[in-house]
């Protein structure tokens, strides 16, 4: 009769326990929702009802035309096809070089590597505002002001996308790399073949980082741009504020497509994402 009592209070204490964590993560996650759940019902109201003194979660007539109205508004085509441009030029180059980098510091022995490592991440610890000045200057000494080549060249190499892969990289098997070898498989060919497919989630990571700090870039854009020509999302939502002022129904809507690329991106690649996450620092 105790073992029974026992026994029940211990699936009671579970269950309780499990519930208390589901619903603090559910509370999370609606706290995290909310924001983006009211942009996307206030993006289908009518100018009236953004107004209104009390909340009023779902429009009464959705307005898709709020859409067509914003994106007529500014050259939204033309921002979309900058970002797209420099995340994806800037995502490529980078993934390029970290992986070259990473493979360096993960595979090989040379003269100062562990030296070198610590001052790469130790330019981490610097913030990015400290270098706007000196890195403004130099495009301007370059003649590249108002160009992709000052969106793209400078973010091109990022100490963490080197930390990541690197750690991923040193969670393989070194005999895969020693078997390679013998067997007359060249190093460079050892990295496409072997390496690089073993080590895809830390790619879509690295990918999935950087082509989100490049979309969300705003104030490196700002500085080095003079025509709308050349402005990405970011910076072209602040000047389409300006323009439209207190209509906050279509800014809501510019804000919701220009929100949605990086949306669908993540939920593709989530699941990747995730095991690159996971697996990373498994050994240092």
């Amino acid at each position: 009769m105790l073992s029974k009592h026992l026994h029940w209070r211990y699936r009671f204490r579970k269950h309780l326990q499990r519930g208390l964590l589901y619903f603090i993560l559910f509370a999370g996650a609606a706290i995290m929702i909310l924001p983006f759940f009211w942009m996307i019902t206030s993006s289908l109201k009518a100018a009236d009802e953004i107004t209104l003194r009390t909340i009023q979660w779902f429009p009464k007539i959705p307005q898709w035309e709020n859409y067509k109205i914003a994106w007529e508004a500014a050259p939204f085509g033309t921002y979309f096809q900058n970002s797209f441009t420099i995340a994806l030029a800037v995502t490529f180059i980078e993934v390029v070089f970290s992986s070259l980098a990473a493979y360096a510091f993960a595979n090989f022995n040379f003269f100062g590597k562990n030296f070198l490592f610590i001052l790469f991440l130790g330019t981490m610890m610097i913030p990015g505002e400290v270098m706007l000045i000196p890195n403004y200057i130099t495009m301007v000494n370059f003649g590249w002001v108002d160009t992709y080549q000052a969106l793209i060249i400078p973010w091109t190499v990022s100490v963490f996308s080197i930390f990541l892969l690197r750690q991923f990289f040193m969670s393989i098997p070194r005999d895969l790399f020693e078997a390679a070898l013998l067997d007359g498989c060249s190093k460079f060919r050892y990295l496409l073949t072997v390496l690089l497919p073993l080590s895809k989630p830390a790619l879509v990571t690295v990918m999935l980082f950087k082509f989100i700090g490049s979309w969300n870039s705003f104030l490196w854009v700002l500085i080095l741009t003079n025509t709308p020509k050349m402005r990405t999302i970011p910076v072209g939502l602040t000047y389409f504020i300006s323009d439209v002022g207190a209509y906050y129904n279509y800014l809501m809507a510019a804000s919701t497509f220009a929100m949605a690329p990086i949306l669908v991106l993540f939920l593709v690649l989530q699941k990747q994402f995730i095991q690159g996450i996971a697996h990373t620092g498994l050994k240092g």
